[in-house]
């Protein structure tokens, strides 16, 4: 049997670049997250804040939700959740960013937007 027979599960990979071009804003959203977490320790939330505070990354990190990208889809169900954020140093014509073209003619392979 081929996997598309055998697996009901499919792994979705979204690679977004961001320029945070209002890191204040960002770390205010960030602090209005972690505020608003009632299952969040009071110990966990004072670090929160000043993580958020001191890095964008951390900030975005806290305010991004995989299950916002795939809440309306019909006929699916989240089984597993992970992501993670970093600084990068973007470079929009270096190789290393051409998004598009590495997997080109995959399956479910969906275009670079950029916009």
């Amino acid at each position: 049997m081929s996997t598309s027979e055998t697996s009901r599960y499919v792994r979705l990979r979204v690679d977004v670049v961001l320029e945070i071009d209002g890191p204040e804003a960002l770390a205010d959203a960030a602090e209005g997250r972690i505020d608003g977490d009632e299952f969040m320790p009071e110990e966990e939330r004072v670090h929160a804040r000043a993580a958020a505070r001191e890095d964008s990354a951390e900030a975005l990190a806290y305010l991004v939700e995989p299950f916002d990208l795939i809440r309306d889809v019909p006929g699916i169900e989240m089984v597993q959740a992970s992501w993670s954020t970093e600084e990068v140093d973007y470079d929009p014509d270096a190789l290393e960013w051409d998004l598009g073209e590495e997997d080109e003619g995959e399956e479910g392979e969906q275009e670079d937007v950029r916009p």
